[in-house]
């Protein structure tokens, strides 16, 4: 049986973060990673982003031959016994621990249908999928329209492909942004080559001679549609990982709930990154949060702690994308059922959208305004109130 001072369940960016946090403070202890991926950790951004503009493959591994981590690849953890504080894995290795962080991530919504056939893209195995049919193939459906959607269309499009979008919403990025700014990204889109189709409910995917066929129907109603294509990708959300510490008895509400120094209720135990359940005091709200920001900075302050260190995790993350030439940032609640006042400096080019909840800003999106992240989360501490006449101007000048 392998024993470890800290031993690491999940390969991803949280996991690399508390490598790096562990060194910091312990420079000696032995340090384990079990991860079901065949790859050691990496960044995930990229895949979605600049390696379908160019970037080098190269450039999105961690150095981590410095942390002398031992890596179990191609394992998934199965149970956790908590007090034995031991890991078992499918192939029924066990693995002893001092600490033990979770940071398993989340694991795709999939629809019932399609099986294999849909890419649902998550990590370096679904981009080599696609980057290898994009070579070969030249017709793409893309199921949904929120984060990992709209990337994947915007990659797809640059690189020539005849790219068709579907999903329920009335737009791209229905549930994030006001509505002008929706149907501005739908003509955006469109301008862009794509051919964007809102208020559908994609039912079922055929394969014929001819290719794949996906259907489709109206939120409304209407006619069946019926759309040939090459390959299919979704991105339709992430549910968290939360099986092992779940059978273990662990407390999960929406990830696994951590505590300020981010444990899960034993006190040898810590989640962090898409899993993990967090209190923001910002906010005043538990939430969980699914993007590099968060991961590496919830990692890093994971593995510090569980190397001896006390510090509270009070940041909060934020997220970014690129959508062609546009650019975002935003920080806090982003939510399109919150009151959103949008100061534009350029309509649809450049502004400050903030998100207001009972005369408190909640959230603020920086739509190509750059280094204002510090000033934002400044506005999401204080305690109002305010109004949108107030907010207006405050980001922006």
């Amino acid at each position: 049986m392998s024993h470890y001072h800290y031993l690491i369940v999940g390969g991803g960016m949280a996991a690399y973060a508390a490598i790096r946090g562990i060194r910091a403070v312990d420079p000696d202890g032995s340090i384990g990673l079990v991860s079901g991926e065949s790859y050691p950790p990496y960044k995930r951004p990229p895949l979605s982003k600049g390696l379908w503009r160019g970037k080098p493959l190269d450039k999105i591994w961690y150095p981590l031959d410095a942390f002398r981590v031992i890596l179990h690849l191609g394992r998934r953890v199965e149970t956790l016994d908590l007090s034995k504080k031991t890991v078992t894995d499918d192939q029924g290795n066990d693995y002893r621990f001092d600490k033990l962080l979770i940071a398993t991530g989340g694991d795709v919504v999939r629809l019932p249908f399609g099986g294999d056939e849909i890419i649902y893209f998550r990590d370096l195995t679904d981009y080599h999928r696609l980057l290898a049919l994009s070579g070969q193939k030249q017709r793409f459906a893309v199921i949904g329209g929120g984060f990992i959607g709209s990337e994947i269309a915007a990659a797809l499009a640059m690189n020539g492909k005849q790219v068709t979008m579907l999903f329920p919403e009335q737009g791209i990025g229905a549930s994030l942004f006001p509505g002008d700014l929706v149907h501005f990204l739908n003509d955006y889109y469109r301008a862009h080559g794509v051919d964007v189709l809102p208020s559908q409910l994609v039912t079922g995917l055929e394969r014929d001679r001819q290719g794949l066929c996906l259907i489709a129907r109206g939120r409304a109603g209407g006619a069946e549609l019926r759309i040939e294509t090459d390959a299919v990708v979704a991105g339709i959300g992430i549910r968290p990982n939360v099986s092992l510490a779940e059978r273990a008895g662990l407390a999960v509400d929406n990830g696994i709930v951590v505590d300020a120094l981010l444990r899960s209720g034993h006190p040898d135990i810590y989640a962090a990154g898409d899993v993990a359940n967090f209190y923001n005091p910002a906010l005043d709200r538990r939430m969980r949060a699914e993007h590099e920001d968060a991961a590496l900075t919830m990692g890093e302050c994971a593995g510090r702690n569980m190397a001896g260190d006390a510090s509270s995790y009070y940041h909060l993350p934020y997220f970014y994308s690129d959508l062609f030439e546009l650019g975002y940032e935003a920080v806090g609640r982003i939510d399109s059922r919150l009151e959103m006042v949008e100061d534009w400096m350029e309509p649809f080019k450049k502004g400050v959208i903030y998100y207001l909840q009972q005369d408190r800003v909640r959230g603020v999106l920086l739509w190509n305004v750059w280094d204002r992240l510090g000033a934002a989360r400044a506005l999401i501490a204080e305690p109002g109130p305010f109004t949108p006449a107030d907010v207006a101007g405050m980001l922006v000048s």
